[in-house]
């Protein structure tokens, strides 16, 4: 059974990964990248969550060629109350990176587990517009966080009806699955498909069509079970691929091929 997990993480993309967070947790980041790369793994998008981070995760990760990046601010409190010199500070972050080395501005968005205030929703909402406009500006797609906040993230994106993107670590049902697929977005699935009591969430996945559909692993957040209480990683997606093919009843070369095709068309040409 391990043989052939191991074999099916060939050609799996995991658009959603923290790898320096991951590095944090006493992990061997670089080892392990070597090696799923050299069994073939399809690819990995690695994710910020701070206007300054992209220069060190390029350093670090930029020798893996199927490793890109995406650039962006979470909504952070000490980001949110200096949100117009954050914004500025990222995008001159993203013009300086080597040409195809980012693939998206993100991850950014509203959370309204940790923003309740009204200063901070304020901002935040601006914070976010500010990414919104870069995506548009820099011709880039955008990777959305959104938590407990559907409908204010869908107005907000309402009003940038040109960019691309992905709602990343999809966390609703149905209706909002239409809403945001409705106005273009693509939806990412990670390893909470895999939990327990999610069967709002699984109907969502059997909703979305084949050609809107991603997969990730919001690493070293969220591990899939059988893995869940430690750390997560790349490799892990495999279990979210697995299930997603089961729940959706699909061949996994089949899903593998599809999604690899779906990563292409959101974020551009892979390495």
């Amino acid at each position: 059974m391990q043989q052939n997990s191991e074999n099916y993480r060939s050609g799996l993309i995991d658009t959603h990964a923290h790898l320096s967070m991951i590095a944090d947790r006493g992990i061997p980041v670089e080892e392990r990248l070597d090696e799923l790369f050299a069994a073939g793994f399809g690819g990995i998008i690695d994710i910020g969550t701070k206007a300054d981070d992209l220069r060190g995760r390029i350093e670090a990760y930029s020798r893996f060629e199927k490793v890109r990046f995406g650039a962006g601010i979470w909504p952070w409190e000490e980001a949110i109350a200096a949100r117009a010199e954050q914004a500025a500070i990222l995008e001159r972050h993203i013009r300086e990176a080597a040409g195809g080395l980012v693939a998206a501005v993100g991850e950014c968005g509203l959370d309204r587990h940790w923003n309740k205030e009204e200063a901070l929703i304020r901002g935040e909402r601006e914070l976010l517009e500010a990414q919104l406009d870069l995506a548009g500006r820099l011709g880039l797609p955008i990777i959305i966080h959104s938590r407990e906040a559907a409908e204010e993230t869908a107005e907000a994106l309402s009003r940038y009806p040109g960019l691309r993107g992905v709602i990343h670590c999809f966390s609703y049902g149905v209706a909002e699955a239409k809403t945001f697929l409705d106005m273009g977005y693509y939806l990412s699935f990670a390893g909470t498909i895999t939990y327990k009591n999610t069967a709002a969430l699984r109907e969502a996945l059997l909703y979305v069509p084949g050609d809107r559909l991603v997969l990730e692993t919001d690493s070293p957040f969220l591990a899939p079970v059988p893995h869940r209480g430690k750390p997560a990683d790349p490799g892990m997606v495999a279990e979210v691929y697995r299930l997603a093919g089961e729940l959706r009843k699909a061949d996994p070369g089949e899903l593998r091929e599809r999604i690899a095709q779906n990563v292409q068309a959101l974020f551009g040409p892979w390495g």
